[in-house]
């Protein structure tokens, strides 16, 4: 590390910092990516997370996201804070962008604008949360509170959670992008059932980003959704890229099989996100954590070689 300072006089501050960041997170410096579609962003010195763009406006977003479901719904105190704002700036020092919210979760929308406030990083960030409501005042009075609370406004990503009153709620988002209030829109669902529903919606209205579950023990998405996302030019977030932790439990017993090494994998949870993410119509997978081991070990799933097709199927065949 002190060689590392020594060395910040032939390059910025922060791009110092990223590089011990990196460094204590076990990641090293100058890999690369063989991943279909990846954008890989300027390498300084240090390695830079794998990119995608968001097809309707060209913005690159690092693979890896974070989602705070369950995890930043905590209270005021300091002691339940520190751990999120470890796990917070760590994730921007490695890379990551995308921060995804909803009014459903809680008191995440407040917990993670406090931090990303205190912390300074609402510049580095990718903020998206979602409405979850029905009718248009309602649905207007909720976005407002939700980007007060995320102290982010315009918005970068707003979405209609669930598909809750899409209609109306797609309406005013469409206004509220043409106005500069939200820079991108999208619609969620967790549950393969709701696939048609969304490919239905994405099929009549202009969205930027479409947010599903999709992950080794859920792959109802490939089917259909997948592609039509791809031939829209819509982006996609997968939540649920463990499949609500039940994939842990598949392979808790297993040992990760040596031809991981081959795309520099050294934990199940790297190998599970990087199937995630190697699909072509990905964008970006949100794994949420309290957990700074866990934020570490994930984040290393969007560096290096992605898994080609036949690797794909071997991650699955051990993993189910």
């Amino acid at each position: 590390m002190i060689g590392l300072m020594t060395g910040a006089t032939a390059m910025n501050r922060r791009e110092a910092l990223r590089m011990i960041a990196l460094a204590a997170a076990g990641l090293s410096p100058g890999l690369s990516s063989a991943a279909s579609g990846a954008v890989q962003g300027p390498v300084q010195g240090a390695a830079s997370m794998t990119t995608r763009k968001i097809p309707s406006s060209g913005e690159a977003l690092p693979i890896i996201g974070l989602g705070t479901w369950q995890t930043f719904d905590v209270g005021p105190g300091a002691a339940e804070r520190a751990p999120l704002q470890e796990v917070l700036q760590e994730f921007a020092a490695l890379g990551g962008r995308l921060i995804d919210s909803s009014p459903m979760y809680g008191n995440s929308e407040k917990v993670a604008g406090d931090i990303i406030a205190k912390l300074n990083l609402r510049e580095k960030l990718f903020i998206a949360t979602k409405v979850w409501t029905s009718g248009k005042q309602d649905g207007i009075a909720q976005m407002n509170s939700s980007m007060e609370k995320l102290r982010a406004r315009p918005i970068d990503l707003m979405q209609v959670h669930n598909l809750l009153d899409v209609e109306t709620h797609l309406a005013t988002l469409r206004e509220w992008k043409q106005q500069g209030i939200v820079r991108h829109i999208g619609v969620t669902h967790y549950t393969g059932s709701a696939h048609d529903d969304v490919a239905r919606v994405i099929t009549k209205h202009p969205v930027d980003f479409i947010q599903i579950n999709y992950s080794v023990g859920e792959r109802e998405a490939e089917q259909r959704l997948l592609p039509l996302a791809r031939e829209k030019g819509v982006a996609v977030i997968a939540n649920r890229p463990f499949a609500g932790g039940d994939l842990f439990r598949r392979v808790r017993a297993k040992p990760l099989p040596a031809w991981a090494a081959e795309i520099g994998c050294t934990s199940w949870a790297q190998l599970l996100l990087k199937f995630v993410v190697s699909h072509p119509a990905m964008t970006c997978a949100i794994p949420a954590t309290s957990k700074l081991e866990h934020l570490r070990d994930n984040m290393k799933a969007g560096y290096g070689r992605m898994p080609d097709q036949k690797m794909r199927a071997m991650i699955v065949s051990e993993a189910m």
